[in-house]
């Protein structure tokens, strides 16, 4: 909601500005005051106000959870959902590990809950974020608080798409902050720390991921990094938001798609057995 009424501020003052720099040359035209310097100024001014409107209409059209994904939000069981200023936190039976989630680029943060809220079930607490805008490159150090609010003893980042794409941007400026990293549907654009756990998760039906990106992107990877491909997923199934513009067809459902990614989120990071609460 902060961020709808963030656009319709902007936009209300891109209106404004607008209306004044027209209103000014009408003005200075009658008068014949106009000059080469106010007409380069007035320009800028409608190209600035034209660059925010087309900004503002970009980000404020996104990809929608899925009704049922919000139900998670409420749902009984041993996992303890709680709202906090940078997203959820999603607190289940796991003791040592927790794993901090950056959604994708214009996707609901809901889309996510149901994946994350499973992921806990199984004994990894996780953190979703809400991103300015829905867009994690505007707030990619959220990883940062929660970490230093926190105390857990292995801290895991994940990410999905182009949020997975800013979490390894992290990663790689906090070697010593991160243990492991975990990107769906993405890949790291710098080299990451041999040190660093890593796990790459994507389907074999995605056609929104760039292939050629991706296999560059390998140079980047530790040493012992590890890639799992899930058979029929496409790039959209790793939440719940419906189809994806530029994607296929999934030959498995949502379900299918996040149980398998959490299988091997758990087999990666989650195999100390300290990890679960007694």
């Amino acid at each position: 909601m902060k961020y709808f009424l963030m656009c319709a501020a902007l936009l209300a003052c891109t209106y404004i500005l607008s209306s004044l720099v027209i209103r000014g040359i009408a003005k200075a035209k009658k008068n014949h005051l106009i000059t080469t310097k106010k007409r380069r100024m007035a320009r800028i001014l409608l190209w600035l106000a034209l660059l925010v409107l087309c900004a503002v209409g970009y980000l404020g059209v996104y990809n929608h959870s899925d009704p049922e994904a919000k139900e998670y939000l409420n749902r009984p069981g041993e996992v303890s959902v709680t709202q906090i200023k940078d997203g959820y936190v999603f607190d289940g039976p796991g003791n040592g590990t927790a794993l901090i989630f950056y959604p994708g680029a214009k996707v609901a943060t809901e889309a996510y809950v149901p994946l994350l809220y499973h992921l806990a079930e199984e004994g990894m607490d996780t953190f979703l974020i809400d991103m300015p805008f829905h867009m994690a490159f505007f707030h990619s150090n959220a990883a940062k608080e929660i970490i230093g609010t926190y105390d857990y003893s292995r801290w895991i980042l994940g990410g999905h798409s182009l949020g997975g794409v800013a979490a390894a941007l992290y990663a790689n400026a906090n070697p010593d902050q991160v243990d492991g990293l975990a990107l769906l549907a993405a890949y790291p654009t710098k080299k990451l720390d041999d040190n660093l756990s890593f796990l790459s998760v994507y389907g074999s039906r995605d056609t929104v991921l760039n292939r050629d990106a991706y296999e560059k992107s390998k140079a980047n990877w530790p040493a012992d990094g590890k890639e799992v491909c899930i058979e029929g997923g496409n790039h959209a199934q790793f939440g719940n938001y419906g189809f994806q513009k530029g994607d296929s067809a999934a030959s498995v459902s949502a379900k299918e798609q996040q149980q398998e990614t959490i299988r091997a989120v758990l087999d990666m990071f989650l195999q100390d057995a300290n990890d679960r609460k007694s």
